[in-house]
């Protein structure tokens, strides 16, 4: 457990990135208009911290939709250290720009590493859902969960929110995003810390039946 916190810890922890990283794909045989839209809004997990862009879970994934026939363009809103609050103040320019059908929500993590209240998460989250909602975009919500250094009390109602949420509103989620993934030294970069190359394959195996599910809805 000690080793799960130190990863995460400083996986999330990472300061926030400048810039936002977009990995946009296309179907050329679509005319009638731009392909619809996947955004993916997270933190380092998502922004690929330390990895070349086409190596990213989230490049994976626009791929395997072009695979699978989708047509969807995968636009990667991921910044690096970003919170709940850092999400939900970036969704409104973002859902505006990009349109997108589906709005994959990966983030918490930093949240409960600080030892936020539960209740302003909550609140975050459900202000991204119901934005994304009101745009028209379906959510996919991506789980986290975090040791137990504030208490094993904080720690297990913050992994139970994601799926109060979930049944809340009635979404597609992962249990653990991370699952396979954060206890694998053999999956961490050379710093120990960030999900490496060879990881990112099994987070987006993590995350595609959501995702699909989603999709197909």
């Amino acid at each position: 457990m000690k080793k799960l916190f130190l990863a995460l810890l400083l996986v999330f922890g990472v300061p926030a990135l400048a810039d936002v990283s977009l990995a946009d794909t296309a179907r050329s045989d679509i005319a009638d208009g731009p392909p619809p839209t996947v955004l993916v809004l997270g933190d380092s997990l998502s922004a690929g911290y330390g990895l070349a862009v086409e190596e990213t879970w989230v490049s994976l994934l626009a791929s395997r939709l072009a695979q699978e026939g989708y047509g969807h363009r995968v636009v990667n809103a991921s910044v690096s250290g970003d919170t709940t609050s850092g999400g939900l103040a970036r969704l409104g320019r973002a859902l505006e720009r990009h349109e997108p059908e589906l709005v994959i929500i990966e983030l918490g993590g930093n949240d409960g590493l600080r030892g936020l209240p539960l209740a302003v998460v909550r609140a975050n989250f459900e202000a991204m859902i119901e934005q994304s909602r009101q745009a028209g975009a379906e959510v996919v919500l991506l789980g986290m969960r975090i040791p137990t250094n504030y208490g094993p009390r904080y720690a297990e109602s913050f992994h139970a929110l994601y799926g109060e949420l979930a049944e809340s509103y009635e979404l597609a989620w992962v249990e653990f995003f991370l699952d396979g993934v954060a206890l694998d030294d053999g999956l961490m970069q050379a710093d120990g810390i960030h999900p490496n190359a060879a990881a990112q394959p099994l987070m987006l195996d993590n995350a595609w039946p959501a995702v699909a599910a989603a999709l197909t809805d």
